[in-house]
């Protein structure tokens, strides 16, 4: 069994950070790097590129909607050109800094809000699955599985990767519970290690009301920015590595 393991990351910028990046990358399989809309700047994905580079770590685009005060949580009246135009930008930017790196952008994964709406309007997924298809048609998107993300991507001929959001609780609908409501993070020790080990062994995971619902997944999320982040995936890669699972990196998870 092979299981990616990622995590949002380079998400602050100049002196400031959300994690400790550096250990994290000792950790996860993927990054998905922030590309200075919702947070990060050049020097910051320079650095994530070079530390995945040396560790053999995928380095996967991770875009937001341009609001830093909000860190990309907040939705915005975007249309869909406008939306494709950032997502170009972003996508651009990292792939040039990677590109001197000599590393190679390998997947997209959606922040926060840019991603919500995404996955609520068929025709902005439409036209965001053109605008990356545009860029590399090898890039892989990660979503959901059943998603419009998924669909809308399979749709333009893209190759996709299902996640799991280990540090999120879900609902009985599959869909996660708000951030601030009670419950919606998972940070305890033992609770994550449950999760973990009911994904990989029987393929669903108990919702916050106590209901089991199917969990159809081949990489495990962990936020870079819930607090003890780096703890939490250093358990959720000891959990895949118990049940017998090896971290495998997108790339050759797919390729």
């Amino acid at each position: 069994m092979k299981v990616d393991l990622n995590s949002d990351m380079g998400e602050g910028f100049g002196p400031y950070s959300l994690c400790d990046d550096e250990a994290m990358m000792d950790v996860v399989t993927s990054a998905n790097v922030a590309c200075g809309f919702h947070a990060g700047d050049p020097e910051t994905m320079a650095r994530m590129v070079r530390l995945a580079r040396a560790r053999g770590v995928d380095v996967g685009a991770h875009p937001g909607l341009p609001d830093r005060q909000g860190f990309g949580r907040r939705e915005l009246p975007i249309g869909a050109d406008e939306l494709r135009q950032q997502m170009l930008y972003q996508l651009g930017a990292l792939i040039a800094i990677a590109r001197v790196e000599d590393v190679r952008v390998s997947h997209v994964s959606f922040h926060a809000a840019m991603g919500n709406m995404v996955n609520r309007d068929p025709g902005l997924a439409a036209a965001t699955m053109a605008a990356i298809r545009a860029v590399d048609p090898d890039l892989i998107v990660f979503g959901t599985s059943g998603s419009i993300i998924e669909r809308a991507a399979l749709e333009a001929g893209l190759k996709t990767l299902t996640l799991f959001l280990a540090d999120r609780a879900y609902d009985a609908a599959g869909k996660l519970v708000p951030r601030g409501q009670p419950g919606a993070l998972v940070k305890e020790e033992p609770r994550l290690r449950a999760r973990v080990r009911q994904f990989l062994i029987e393929g669903t995971v108990t919702a916050i009301d106590g209901t089991v619902i199917p969990m159809q997944a081949r990489s495990i999320l962990v936020h870079s920015d819930t607090p003890g982040s780096l703890e939490l995936a250093r358990t959720v890669r000891s959990e895949i590595e118990a049940a017998g699972g090896v971290v495998t990196p997108v790339s050759k998870l797919l390729g």
